[in-house]
């Protein structure tokens, strides 16, 4: 019964397909629901601190229900972006009913698509591994693979971390900076890898290599079966889809440093490096990410039984809200330095 709750998540699509079958501000039901109605109701639900015992950690840890639930979500994902590719080429469509229909697939590879890779993306298999890769395709952000679990989790809150915010950054410079960074961080870790195993830069051992080409065969596919419009549409869900997830990047570490303790070494990563949200439709949303601190604290946890971390500072609302409040520069920097204030993480600003 505890896995249920999790089911929440399959809300998103709901509305993504009326959004796809209806027309008018309907269009735009997944972007509404998403940073409107979810950010309105966590200011009424408390946040939920509690955590599991041992026993029941280990019990849940166990219970392939939750790994079904992930795995659920591929198929479901990739039935929606087909369908996507079939209705977003309506001639009927005024340009803004496209736009709200765009901005719902590229929710669903954000929410669906990457947030789901990432935590597919950690595990040990071939298979889940395999999955998040699937994943990421939709968003053509598959150096993110890369990127993230050999990158960002050695070097977050770090000035070498691409994906983590600095003080005083807005979220339009980080998204640029983030954005570039990451991916040629992502080159420069396999060609590392090439080295070490003694293969060509270029070889196609090389995964961002792999990866290149198999975006580029995708959104080819695209163009030959739906044309250029569609693949144009689904071009730009993909770039919305990877921008809601730099967002995310963005508020998870805003400001937040580790101590360099030698010339070459930062402390290891604590909770207190992570923001964190225990605001629970947008952990039940999120399978968990906005326990954020305990990921990093420790990246193979499943979502399932992250922990509320009492040294890591929290977020006043859920991922969706701190979202929406990123977007306008001066509030998020008004709100975000009052509580690194209260959480003494700065003195003034």
């Amino acid at each position: 019964m505890r896995a249920l709750k999790y089911l929440m998540v399959f809300t998103l699509p709901l509305t993504v397909y009326i959004s796809f079958y209806f027309k008018g501000i309907w269009t735009f039901l997944p972007l509404i629901y998403s940073f409107a109605v979810i950010p309105l109701l966590e200011l009424f639900f408390p946040a939920a601190t509690s955590n599991l015992s041992e026993e029941e950690e280990e019990s849940l840890k166990k219970d392939r229900i939750y790994d079904f639930l992930l795995y659920l979500i591929l198929p479901v994902h990739l039935g929606f972006l087909i369908l996507f590719f079939y209705r977003v080429n309506d001639a009927s469509l005024l340009w803004w009913e496209t736009v709200g229909r765009v901005s719902a697939m590229g929710i669903m590879c954000g929410v669906f698509g990457i947030n789901v890779a990432h935590e597919l993306g950690h595990r040990n298999t071939k298979y889940e591994q395999f999955m998040s890769k699937v994943l990421l395709l939709t968003s053509l952000y598959m150096h993110f693979f890369i990127e993230h679990n050999r990158g960002h989790h050695k070097k977050v809150s770090t000035p070498e971390d691409p994906s983590s915010a600095r003080f005083g950054e807005s979220l339009y410079a980080f998204w640029v900076r983030s954005v570039v960074n990451a991916y040629r961080s992502a080159w420069n870790l396999e060609f590392e890898r090439m080295n070490k195993i003694g293969a060509a830069k270029f070889s196609l051992k090389n995964e961002m290599l792999q990866f290149q080409l198999i975006q580029i065969m995708a959104v080819a596919a695209v163009y030959y079966f739906f044309g250029w419009v569609v693949m144009l549409y689904f071009v730009s869900s993909a770039v919305f889809g990877f921008l809601l997830l730099e967002t995310v990047n963005y508020i998870e570490h805003y400001g937040l440093s580790r101590n360099k303790i030698s010339d070459d070494r930062y402390e290891r990563v604590l909770p207190a490096h992570s923001w964190n949200s225990d605001h629970m439709i947008g952990r039940l949303l999120l399978f968990e990410l906005s326990r954020h601190s305990d990921h990093h604290f420790m990246a193979n946890r499943k979502y399932q039984i992250l922990r509320h971390m009492e040294d890591s500072p929290q977020m006043p609302t859920g991922y969706p809200g701190m979202m929406l409040l990123s977007i306008v520069p001066p509030i998020w920097f008004a709100v975000i330095h009052y509580h690194m204030r209260k959480h003494k993480l700065i003195t003034n600003s």
